[in-house]
């Protein structure tokens, strides 16, 4: 056990020597948690913003420009183009010049006396939840002026406040109670960081050592399979503590999303996320050849790992069969626990499915890069 983890640290502290000289290393760890906060923190959003809309206003009453007013009032809508004929309405969608078309009918203050004054709206449904979105916003303008807004028919409708019986529906929003995409995105901020860096330092390594002559030097070693990328490892693990710390103080500081678990529970979560995502670098770069492989297969993983684990799109909303594939991704187990942790106030209690998931995927990683490096040690 002794001479183990003699050999780990050895290794450890050749592979620690290197990493401290590399100077795009150490930048691109400030830098990259300083560029994803002001992304994901200030720029991404699923909130519409400038929407182009459509207005044919038959009715040219004071009702008429009080909605179209209102609607402008909200801040998210640019000045409407008024047109004449629906057919010049729905070119202005068809081209994307608008992605709204509100069409008021002639006799909207005659059926606003009788209280059943409607207008319609028509949306580009290419980007179904900008539309969605825009869709809420007009109708709930519309429902306080007093008017209904008919949605098409493959336009799904929002839910309504007051069921078809005799009681009301009050909804309460716990944990983000305003709905902010921001504290969404922020809470998996550090998965996202830790994921990029995992991968993409510990992909070439074998690789670039393969390519200049120094991986026969590391398979003279009185080392094993086992402790050569345990050591190889072992320094990125304190790295990515330190990334996980400027993610939770710029987010925090910034926009002040701390997180509301247990912090203890953080840690012990993160370190075989960042275990079980280390070694899928090191098999990739098991696997590789050269050093253009090893960017093209972490690309690769990279991109189903942000899709797959529902870090940007809940992964519960996901077809039956392609959410489970999801479940060997370490980031998706990962996310689970952060959300727990950050947005829902858990203690590691809540996180020892994700713990153990985690444990798990890097034993299990462990072996096939076991497998992979044995024939070449022979």
């Amino acid at each position: 056990m002794t001479g183990f983890l003699s050999n780990v640290l050895a290794l450890a502290y050749r592979e620690a020597t290197v990493m401290r000289h590399d100077r795009a290393f150490m930048g691109m760890m400030v830098a990259q948690p300083i560029v994803m906060l002001v992304l994901l923190g200030a720029v991404l959003s699923t909130q519409p913003w400038n929407v182009s809309w459509v207005v044919i206003d038959r009715s040219g009453t004071e009702l008429s420009r009080r909605l179209v007013a209102e609607i402008e009032a909200t801040g998210r809508f640019e000045e409407p183009q008024r047109v004449q004929s629906l057919e010049e309405g729905r070119r202005r969608l068809r081209s994307g010049d608008a992605l709204l078309l509100l069409v008021i009918p002639s006799e909207l203050r005659r059926e606003a006396e009788r209280s059943q004054a409607e207008v319609q709206l028509l949306l580009d449904g290419a980007d179904p939840l900008t539309a969605a979105r825009a869709a809420g916003l007009v109708t709930g303008v519309a429902s306080r002026v007093g008017v209904e807004a008919s949605l098409p028919e493959r336009v799904e409708r929002l839910p309504e406040n007051r069921s078809s019986g005799s009681f009301a529906i009050r909804a309460r929003f716990w944990f983000n109670a305003t709905l902010a995409d921001r504290d969404f995105f922020l809470a998996t901020l550090a998965g996202m960081l830790l994921t990029n860096l995992c991968l993409s330092v510990t992909s070439g390594g074998l690789v670039a050592e393969r390519e200049s002559g120094t991986f026969e030097q590391t398979l003279s070693l009185p080392t094993s399979p086992l402790e050569m990328v345990l050591g190889k490892i072992l320094p990125y693990v304190g790295a990515s503590y330190g990334v996980l710390l400027l993610a939770f103080l710029g987010a925090g500081l910034v926009f002040g999303v701390w997180p509301s678990g247990s912090i203890v529970g953080l840690g012990l979560l993160t370190l075989p996320f960042v275990l079980a995502s280390l070694s899928i670098g090191v098999l990739i770069s098991t696997i590789a050849r050269t050093s253009t492989q090893a960017v093209f297969l972490t690309t690769f993983s990279i991109l189903p790992s942000m899709v797959l684990s529902g870090v940007l799109f809940p992964y519960q909303l996901m077809p039956s069969g392609i959410r489970e594939i999801g479940a060997v991704i370490p980031l998706r187990w990962y996310q689970i626990g952060l959300r727990r942790l950050v947005t829902r106030g858990g203690d590691l209690s809540d996180v020892i499915e994700p713990l153990l998931a985690l444990w798990l995927l890097f034993g299990l990683l462990l072996l096939l890069i076991r497998f992979r490096l044995r024939p070449r040690l022979a």
